[in-house]
Order: C-alpha cells, then sequence, then structure tokens
C-alpha cells in the first residue's frame, strides 16, 4: 500500500452565524492514495464543497485532522493544487492561451516553459488550434477543458473539482467524463471531483465518497471495481447497476 497522499480523520465543520449553528460535514475519515481519483457524491448543502474548501486551505474546521502530503513530500496549498469549478471562469478578455497560463502568472513561474506546457496541455485536452481564440468563440465543454490545462500548468499534486460538468448538457457530459478520465490516466494526477450524479461518480471513481444530508455525515467510502478502460457501455452492466443501487440506498432514494 502506497502512503496515503491525502489523509483525512473525525473531521467536523460547523458555520456559525449569530445564535445558529450549521452542521456542515460531521466526523469525515478517508484517505485517498496517490494518483486516485476519489469521487464526493451527496445531495445539495450535504458538505461536499466544504470538503474541497479544507483541502484547499479555503477553509477552517472545528474538530479532527487533515493531512495532505508526507514527510518526505511536502505541500503547499497555493502550488499543488489546481481547481474547477461548475462554470469555466476564464477572463473573456483574455485568450485561451492566456488564460491558461493565468495561474503561472501569478506563482511567478519561467513563461517560457509555462507557455510551452500550456501549449501542450491544450493538446492533451482537444484544444489546440484554438490558443488564439476568446472563450465566447467556445462551447460549453470546450471552455471546461480550457480550464482544466488552467488546473494543471502550473503542475499541482492535487486537481479538485466541483460540478465541473454540472452546467452542460447530457450528451457533452457524458464526452466530458470520457475526455476526464483519459486525461487522469495521461496526467497521473490525484483528483477528487465532486457530483451530484451518482451514474457519474461510479463511472469517473477509483471509489465514491457519500454523504447524506440532514445532518451532514459521510456514510461510506466504496471501492469502484470496474472493469478497464471504462467505455460508457459499462453503465449496462450489472456491475455499475449494483454500485448505483448500494448509493441510492445509502442516500434514502429507492
Amino acid at each position: 500500500m502506497p502512503e496515503p497522499f491525502i489523509h483525512v480523520s473525525g473531521l467536523r465543520k460547523v458555520y456559525r452565524k449569530r445564535e445558529q449553528e450549521f452542521l456542515a460535514i460531521s466526523d469525515a475519515s478517508f484517505e485517498v492514495a496517490p494518483g486516485e481519483l476519489v469521487s464526493l457524491v451527496g445531495p445539495s448543502g450535504c458538505g461536499k464543497t466544504t470538503l474541497l474548501k479544507v483541502l484547499a486551505g479555503l477553509q477552517d474546521y472545528d474538530a479532527g485532522e487533515v493531512r495532505i502530503g508526507s514527510a518526505s513530500h511536502s505541500f503547499d496549498p497555493s502550488r499543488d493544487i489546481g481547481m474547477v469549478f461548475q462554470q469555466a471562469l476564464l477572463l473573456k478578455w483574455r485568450r485561451v492561451l492566456e488564460n491558461v497560463l493565468l495561474p503561472a502568472e501569478i506563482l511567478g513561474l519561467p513563461m517560457r516553459e509555462s507557455r510551452e506546457r500550456a501549449r501542450d496541455l491544450l493538446a492533451m485536452v482537444g484544444l489546440s488550434g484554438s490558443e488564439d481564440k476568446y472563450p465566447y468563440e467556445l462551447s460549453g465543454g470546450m471552455q471546461q477543458r480550457a480550464a482544466i490545462a488552467r488546473a494543471l500548468v502550473h503542475d499541482p499534486k492535487l486537481i479538485l473539482m466541483d460540478e465541473p460538468f454540472g452546467a452542460l448538457d447530457a450528451l457533452t457530459r457524458e464526452k466530458m467524463n470520457l475526455e476526464l478520465l483519459r486525461i487522469w490516466k495521461q496526467s497521473g494526477k490525484t483528483i477528487l471531483f465532486v457530483t451530484h450524479g451518482i451514474s457519474e461518480a461510479v463511472f469517473l471513481g477509483t471509489r465514491v465518497i457519500v454523504f447524506t444530508a440532514g445532518p451532514a455525515r459521510m456514510a461510506a467510502n466504496i471501492p469502484i471495481k470496474l472493469p478497464e478502460p471504462r467505455r460508457l457501455d459499462v453503465k449496462t452492466t450489472e456491475m455499475f447497476g449494483d454500485y448505483s443501487r448500494q448509493i441510492y440506498h445509502l442516500l434514502g432514494m429507492e
């Protein structure tokens, strides 16, 4: 077993406003190995995005332990995390290549090498020839491809993805699922992927972590043993259906 890249133990987060308290995460505990793609699934308000913020160093927490990296490999959130959100959030006045280069500029990385890496990443995500286009010239799926390239340009160790395909139509979303698996395999990055979609969570994840609502709690950590490489037709198999039914049951959706 490789040393865990992410270690979360007994994590608890409470939001406080005036006299009221809202339990966002209750006793979450899990580990993620280097190079895993782990899906986080659950209803709105169950703490998935809060968990990503805690891991990114953007949110404190009330109890438990969170550790990323190891004694032999230091971890700097500002340098070692890439984030992809539900909206691509590309700057409309910057061309695609300039948008991808933004993290490298902020971090003060050598621009010649970064520009070459950005072009290579755009090729990897299928956007060769779009470097000089503006965001409005791209489809929604193409904009999210650019956002993934931007998240990778500074070569982070961890990619956090918060409902990145939620705003796309169903067919584009399935194509992007396949693209993400290809990019993940090619890049070798560790990825945490937040989604509301049970089918999407099972299809993408090496494991699925299930959060339930009211009060928010981590309900399960399910290893996914689907055949590799994963193809869309795996969704028609009995094994895929069994995983999905297990998660539906945990979420009380049967």
